[in-house]
C-alpha cells in the first residue's frame, strides 16, 4: 500500500516536497506520477537504484529521492509552474501497487 502526502496550494516560483510512504519495502524501480483534470496520467520522475530519470517538462526543477530505511520515496518539486496543476501519485514503473488516492498540488499564477 501507498499512500501520498505533502500537495498543497501554492503560488508559481514556490515549493513542495512530496511523500510517498509504502507499508513495506519499497522497490527498486519507483515513480512518480500525474494526473491534471481531464489528461492521462503520465510518469513524471523515475528512481531505480541510484539512477533519477524525468520528464522533460520538469526537468531541473524536481528531484526524486528515497530513504529505504523508511520505506518512503520522495519529489522535491521547485519552481512550480500553474501547469504542474496535477494529482501526484507513485508506483513502481510497472504499477505493481494499487493506486493510491494521490495529493494534489495545485500552482497559483
Amino acid at each position: 500500500q501507498l499512500v501520498e502526502s505533502g500537495g498543497g496550494l501554492v503560488q508559481a516560483g514556490e515549493s513542495l516536497r512530496l511523500s510517498c510512504a509504502a507499508s513495506g519495502t519499497i522497490f527498486s524501480a519507483m515513480g512518480w506520477y500525474r494526473q491534471a483534470p481531464g489528461k492521462q496520467r503520465d510518469l513524471v520522475a523515475a528512481i531505480t537504484g541510484g539512477s533519477t530519470d524525468y520528464a522533460d517538462s520538469v526537468k531541473g526543477r524536481f528531484t526524486i529521492s528515497r530513504d529505504n530505511a523508511k520505506n518512503t520515496l520522495y519529489l522535491q518539486m521547485n519552481s512550480l509552474k500553474p501547469e504542474d496543476t496535477a494529482v501526484y501519485y507513485c508506483n513502481t514503473l510497472r504499477y505493481q501497487y494499487p493506486w493510491g488516492q494521490g495529493t494534489q498540488v495545485t500552482v497559483s499564477s
